[in-house]
Order: C-alpha cells, then sequence, then structure tokens
C-alpha cells in the first residue's frame, strides 16, 4: 500500500507565510504601521459605516452618488453586524482577514487532488499583500473569495459555478464573467441554467427586501474617466502642454474634468465592446475545453474588462490577483506569465496608491511613470492570456480540433 505524498508547498510554509504577512496588513489599518498617503480605511470608518446606517434604516443609498455597486454588496456593508461587540471597522477588517484565511483554506485544499498543486495558494499568499492595506479596506477581497470558490467547485459541478457566480455577480458584477469558459453542452446549460435562476431569484429578492435595489445603475452609467485608468494617461500627458482640464472628486473617486474626457470615456467603453467581441468570438471558435479552461477564460476575460474600464482602483487588481491564483492551481496552465504580471502590477499598484497617490493626481514625472508601468503591465497580462486561451483552445485549421490539454499527465476531455 503506497501512502500519498501531500504536494509541495503544501506544508507549515504557506500558513506561515500568510500569517507574517497578514499581520503587517492588519497592523497597517489599525494603524499600528504607517504608510505614506492617504488614509486607505475612510472608506470603511466613514463611507461603508455611513451607507451601514442607512441600510439599517432599511432603503439603500438612493441620494448618494457613490453607491454604485449591485444590491447585494449590502450584505458586504452590513456584514459586520455579524460582530456587534467589535466597532464597525475593526468588524469589517476581521470578516475580510477571514474570506483572506478562506481562499487560502480552498487554494490548499485543492491542491491534494491529482493534477492540481500548490503554486495557486503561493500566488495569493504573496499577491494580496503587494496590494498594501487599500486589500483590506474594501469590500473586494470579500467578492473573489466567492469567485475563487465559484471556479474550484465547477471543477465537478457547474451547477455550483453558475449559482456561486450569479451571487458574485450581485456584490459587484464581475463574477459573472466566470461562466465564459465553462466547457461547452451538458457543463455550459448547467451552469448557465444555474446562474440564470439564481440570479433572478436573487435580484427578486433584493428588490424586494429594500426599495433603491437597482439605483446603482444611473450612478454607474455616469461616472467619468478616473484618474488611474488607462485611458486617463491621455490626460496626465496633455497636463504636461498645457491642457485645460483638471482633477476632481466625482462618485466617489479621482477623475479627470475638462475638453475631450467625455470622448475618452466613450473610447473607453467602446474598447470593452471590442473585448467582449473577441470573447464572443473565442466562445464560438473555442473547441478544446481542459479541466483548467474555465479558470484561464475568467482570468483572461476580467483582465480585457480591467484594462478597458475607465476606472482601474488599486482593490480591482486582487480581483486578477484571485484568479490567476486558482489558474496556477493546475499544471500546465499557459497563465503562468500572465499571473507573474499581474503579481508585479500589484506592487506597483502599491507605490501607485497610497504611498505615490499625491504625484499620481499632479501627474507628475513620477506619478506618470508608475501608472504607465502598470497599466503597461496590465495591458501586456491582457495580450498574453488572450493570446494563449486562444491557441490553447482554438483549433489551427478550421473544422480540426485543437490539440488536448494535458491535466495531471493524462489528457483531459475534450468537448466536440
Amino acid at each position: 500500500m503506497t501512502t500519498r505524498r501531500a504536494p509541495t508547498g503544501t506544508g507549515a510554509w504557506p500558513y506561515a507565510v500568510w500569517a507574517l504577512t497578514r499581520l503587517w496588513l492588519l497592523a497597517c489599518v489599525f494603524k499600528v504601521v504607517t504608510v505614506p498617503g492617504p488614509d486607505v480605511t475612510v472608506d470603511v470608518s466613514v463611507i461603508y459605516r455611513g451607507w451601514y446606517e442607512v441600510l439599517l434604516a432599511g432603503t439603500y443609498p438612493l441620494d448618494d452618488v457613490t453607491w454604485q455597486y449591485p444590491p447585494g454588496a449590502a450584505l458586504a456593508v452590513l456584514s459586520p453586524a455579524l460582530l456587534p461587540f467589535w466597532e464597525y471597522a475593526t468588524a469589517f477588517f476581521v470578516l475580510v482577514l477571514v474570506c483572506d484565511a478562506l481562499v487560502l483554506g480552498l487554494l490548499l485544499f485543492a491542491a491534494r487532488r491529482p493534477g492540481i498543486r500548490a503554486a495557486g495558494a503561493w500566488v495569493w499568499v504573496v499577491g494580496v499583500p503587494l496590494l498594501g492595506p487599500t486589500v483590506y479596506a474594501r469590500y473586494d477581497l470579500m467578492v473573489t473569495a466567492v469567485a475563487v470558490a465559484a471556479l474550484l467547485a465547477g471543477v465537478r459541478r457547474p451547477r455550483a459555478l453558475g449559482a456561486l457566480a450569479a451571487f458574485g455577480a450581485l456584490l459587484k458584477g464581475w463574477p459573472a464573467l466566470l461562466l465564459v469558459g465553462v466547457r461547452k453542452g451538458r457543463p455550459t446549460r448547467a451552469a448557465w441554467t444555474s446562474a440564470a435562476l439564481s440570479a433572478a431569484g436573487l435580484a427578486a429578492g433584493f428588490a424586494l427586501w429594500m426599495p433603491g435595489a437597482f439605483a446603482f445603475l444611473a450612478f454607474q452609467r455616469d461616472r467619468g474617466t478616473e484618474i488611474e485608468s488607462l485611458g486617463a494617461l491621455v490626460f496626465h500627458l496633455a497636463r504636461q502642454f498645457g491642457w485645460e482640464g483638471r482633477v476632481e472628486l466625482r462618485y466617489g473617486s479621482m477623475e479627470f474634468v475638462g475638453p475631450q474626457v467625455e470622448l475618452v470615456s466613450t473610447l473607453a467603453l467602446g474598447l470593452a465592446v471590442l473585448a467582449l467581441g473577441w470573447l464572443l468570438l473565442w466562445r464560438l471558435r473555442a473547441r478544446s475545453f481542459a479541466v483548467r479552461t474555465p479558470a484561464e477564460a475568467a482570468f483572461t476575460a476580467v483582465l480585457l474588462f480591467t484594462v478597458t474600464s475607465r476606472v482601474i482602483s488599486p482593490q480591482y487588481v486582487v480581483w486578477l490577483v484571485g484568479l490567476a491564483a486558482v489558474c496556477l492551481v493546475f499544471r500546465g496552465t499557459a497563465m503562468t506569465l500572465p499571473a507573474v504580471l499581474v503579481l508585479v502590477a500589484a506592487g506597483v499598484t502599491l507605490l501607485e496608491f497610497p504611498v505615490g497617490f499625491v504625484h499620481v493626481v499632479a501627474s507628475d514625472a513620477w506619478g506618470v511613470t508608475l501608472l504607465v508601468v502598470r497599466n503597461g503591465l496590465l495591458v501586456a497580462a491582457s495580450l498574453v492570456a488572450a493570446r494563449r486561451l486562444w491557441r490553447s483552445t482554438v483549433p489551427v485549421r478550421p473544422g480540426a480540433e485543437a490539440a488536448p490539454n494535458v491535466v495531471g499527465g493524462q489528457p483531459s476531455r475534450v468537448a466536440r
């Protein structure tokens, strides 16, 4: 009788490094350690807390344009009520820590399966602290935990993937993209039907729960070009040549206001439409779906919509870190290089916000350099991921099957 050996990297080291790095993050958000730049915890202690009071009164924040989230976000904002013996911000940070630990546990548990490895857990352990305290001062890590659980559950249970993706989408929209790479045929029908039914039921429940569940749609529609986005680089550079616009706090973030801003915002939406078109074309042309394809497709899709967004807030990168971690649990994944690029971008993001944010607002040389590097890394990751996803799933000749992907030393099943 042979004893099954634990996968390399699943000993005590991931837990030890996770504990040390998360202790540092907690020290930052509790202000034991001071990180240069603006106070990132204000969103929790002031904005989230304000929404919390409004939600407790029985309505969504109908008069607050900074509320730009699907109705499920109310659950994240209200979650500190689970720990009533602590002050709101303290309870929120602890709950984010719990979600962080949950993701690590899911990745390490998955590493016990054949064909799975612990590299994904290490991506999570390292990637989250690279973003600095902002990652614990927003609810995006909670959403990422749902997305990671969805993709890992979807390996064997497409319906679970669909239900969790729908729940995640009602928390913050982007987890709907988790469905794009589900293997064609019965798994797609199961996942997409589960997602549709779950989304409809949850949306109806939120609408009946409190008034104003979908007021966020108008607030989101009116957003402009945020100063950290790819399109914002046009105006950062234009300011060096006398552009007459300015930076203002609008809709909860720093945006450019002035000549041609609306045009650039429209172009960004156009790029997002092109990204959607590419994903639809890929979906139609793809023939070879390995066990890792849903994770790789989701990672690619979220990368594409992140770089084409009018807003690239620092916390968005935690979505990419989580999806990269899921990709790298699979042996033979094509997403190693894009994942590394995302990890480097996470480190640069910390330098950009909060450390160097004053330079970004001022559009000085250091601020523009940080944005060019961070956004350049994300664009490169997007292009590489898209190319590799296409090559691994789309046949070279029309009507031909792509080469089978190998998982755990055996060819994966190919959907025909």
